[in-house]
């Protein structure tokens, strides 16, 4: 693994897109981290967030890396260009965090975790919503067996683009986006889902992935296809590995778009998250902490999340990402959302585009 710089972690950007902003934010707040570059190649995009945030500017990432040598190296560039980043990083022995998801299919993704290893960097995933505290507490209730034998997890991403999130932009393409409404906006969801499924299942290896097989259909349904090559709407079920089943709905075509949601239920008990917002939080055996859990959870959401923004949100869980994944790196060790964690939601992701190409159902690779 790399040699870290004494003092503060040197934190760059690699790509200074929308979601730059919550990671520029994130490194900014923490006190161990020192944001100090970012990268891209547009100069008046570059210029302005250089100027923000009190950092440098490249147009070229090796010479951003080669100057400045980082500890970390967060890549937010399009999806499809995240190889290309890690990359770029392997030449200079740089550690790095990627945005969701890892990449646009498996062989690239593992293309990566190769690239890394055989570099001797670390390489880690950012999931945000794995750090929102009231879904760590549906996480942690399932490792706990307090939902009994899962019957079924369902997450839903009722939301809504506009014509102009997708014309002229990646968004949406296949070549750099990987597709469209499921594998953006719904990467998300389909990392919780497995995530908390996982936690049921102990007797799992950590590569497994707890979805076993998916059968899935997607559709144009609200863009044109002159704006949008791939989906707006995508609909799939799913079977894991302990033979519960689950539900992914994942949507830019519901105007004018709601709350996300996820449900985790079983013999035992029943949790349904409505963006931060706990709704239901029942066990057979209920606990003296499950009020605490319902009052501190169960206030209104007080905002929409990306239902029709996708800028509509608080970058406190990006922090705790970033925050987690530096510590990582301070103690020499994988970080516990590693790369082969954030593969897990890809892999799902490339077995319903291909059930929904061949109309059959599919296995999910481990």
């Amino acid at each position: 693994m790399c040699e870290m710089s004494n003092g503060n972690q040197r934190v760059v950007i690699v790509g200074v897109g929308a979601v730059a902003e919550a990671i520029a934010q994130s490194a900014r707040a923490l006190p161990e981290a020192t944001l100090v570059a970012g990268s891209c190649r547009t100069k008046q995009k570059g210029e302005a967030f250089a100027a923000k945030h009190a950092c440098n500017w490249y147009a070229d990432t090796d010479e951003m890396l080669a100057k400045e040598k980082p500890d970390v190296a967060v890549i937010a560039s399009p999806t499809g260009t995240h190889l290309e980043g890690l990359l770029a990083c392997c030449r200079h022995n740089v550690n790095v965090l990627c945005e969701k998801p890892l990449e646009i299919n498996m062989p690239r993704v593992q293309r990566m975790i190769s690239a890394a290893r055989d570099a001797g960097i670390i390489l880690g995933g950012i999931f945000p919503q794995r750090f929102n505290a009231p879904v760590r507490a549906i996480f942690d209730a399932a490792r706990a067996g307090r939902f009994g034998r899962l019957s079924v997890i369902t997450v839903a991403v009722p939301w809504w683009r506009e014509d102009s999130y997708y014309a002229g932009s990646w968004h949406g393409t296949r070549e750099i986006d990987g597709g469209g409404a499921l594998i953006n906006q719904g990467s998300h969801s389909v990392d919780l889902l497995q995530w908390i499924a996982g936690a049921t299942m102990p007797e799992l290896s950590r590569e497994e992935n707890p979805v076993e097989e998916v059968f899935s259909f997607t559709a144009r349904r609200a863009h044109d296809e002159k704006i949008l090559e791939s989906e707006d709407t995508c609909v799939a079920t799913l079977r894991f590995r302990n033979g519960a089943l689950g539900q992914i709905v994942s949507c830019t075509s519901m105007y004018p778009g709601t709350h996300r949601r996820l449900i985790v239920s079983g013999r035992d008990g029943l949790a349904e998250l409505v963006e931060d917002q706990i709704q239901k939080w029942v066990f057979r055996q209920e606990k003296p902490e499950d009020a605490g859990v319902r009052e501190k959870f169960g206030a209104s959401t007080k905002h929409a999340g990306g239902s029709s923004n996708p800028m509509a949100f608080d970058y406190t869980n990006h922090q705790r990402n970033l925050e987690a994944f530096l510590l990582a790196v301070r103690e020499r060790r994988e970080p516990q959302l590693s790369a082969r964690e954030a593969a897990k939601a890809v892999g799902i992701i490339q077995a319903c585009y291909e059930s929904a190409r061949i109309g059959k159902a599919v296995r999910v690779a481990t």
